[in-house]
């Protein structure tokens, strides 16, 4: 069976859209189509009831999803192990989102190295959707996410609070007359809040969707945007960022999400370090959140976000 056919296969039955398939797979929606068509020649069974509205799994379909898994699953596997290099003896692929390598994901890395010599270690980038795809597929064996999907043979658990905190590239900002405000989109949640509480700050002109990429940009110029405490620590001792007083911080929770059937010594082993890390960067968002309320009249920070589901 020609994995790739798998793989499209289920990005369909994830997303119910040949469409929203054909541009997570960056192909065309003709290629998904004809992937698909190959498909259920294969089976002799329509796996898609197609319409209007989407594309919805047939009992055919719901049926060979399963076995779809099982193959990729299996199929991954087997190619880490064979491509694991000469000297070690186990192979472990973490990813992570772009605001979460420095300062954790990083760090992470260099502690599982200690701690497993013998552990080979394969490290991917992306957005979201793209490593929940790579975690339900079998590339990936654990995730570090923001917003993460509860999918079927996936564990979800929360790692720390981050918090996004309002900085600025000029000293003694004021909430109520900030220049070239750029607004980072870091998911539905945060922006209900932000328009709720700074509405005269959602539409100004300029928004970025990688948050952490935002901090080069307000750095060089005259702006001012909300990241992680956590990321933004370095910048603040450096005097190259500075917190803006009485603004309101906004939770963000960090996640990791696993995969069921990794290793249970391997994912203790992976906790572990996780933990250790974990444990220093909140030191880091903690100490930038004493100096917010420090400079913040009477400590009144206000604090704003919603509870995420957690599965363990």
């Amino acid at each position: 069976m020609d994995i790739t056919l798998l793989k499209t296969f289920l990005e369909v039955a994830a997303t119910g859209s040949f469409v929203s398939a054909s541009e997570r797979l960056y192909v065309t929606q003709s290629a998904v189509s004809l992937r698909i068509q190959r498909l259920e020649d294969s089976l002799g069974k329509s796996v898609f009831t197609r319409s209007k509205a989407g594309a919805e799994l047939t009992n055919a379909g719901r049926e060979f999803e399963r076995y779809a898994l099982s193959m990729i699953r299996v199929w991954e596997e087997a190619r880490q192990q064979v491509a694991i290099p000469e000297g070690f003896t186990r192979s472990l692929t973490i990813g992570a989102q772009y605001s979460l390598w420095p300062r954790l994901g990083f760090r992470w890395l260099d502690g599982l190295r200690q701690a497993a010599p013998d552990l080979n270690i394969r490290a991917e980038l992306g957005m979201p959707d793209r490593l929940t795809r790579f975690l339900i597929e079998g590339i990936m064996h654990v995730g570090l996410l923001y917003m993460p999907q509860v999918r079927p043979g996936l564990v979800v658990e929360k790692v720390m609070e981050e918090e996004l905190v309002l900085v600025a590239s000029w000293p003694d900002a004021d909430i109520d007359n900030l220049d070239n405000y750029v607004f980072v989109d870091w998911g539905p949640e945060f922006v209900g809040a932000h328009t709720l509480v700074l509405p005269e700050l959602t539409n100004p002109g300029l928004t970025f969707s990688l948050g952490a990429m935002v901090a080069e940009y307000v750095i060089n110029r005259k702006a001012s945007a909300y990241l992680p405490a956590r990321y933004v620590k370095k910048y603040i001792d450096s005097g190259q960022l500075h917190l803006v007083r009485d603004a309101p911080r906004f939770p963000y929770p960090v996640w990791a999400v696993w995969r069921e059937d990794l290793d249970p010594e391997l994912a203790k082993i992976a906790k572990a370090e996780l933990s250790k890390v974990a444990g220093v960067a909140i030191g880091y968002g903690d100490a930038v959140l004493d100096q917010l309320r420090e400079i913040s009249d009477g400590n009144t920070v206000e604090l704003l976000g919603t509870d995420i589901v957690e599965n363990t």
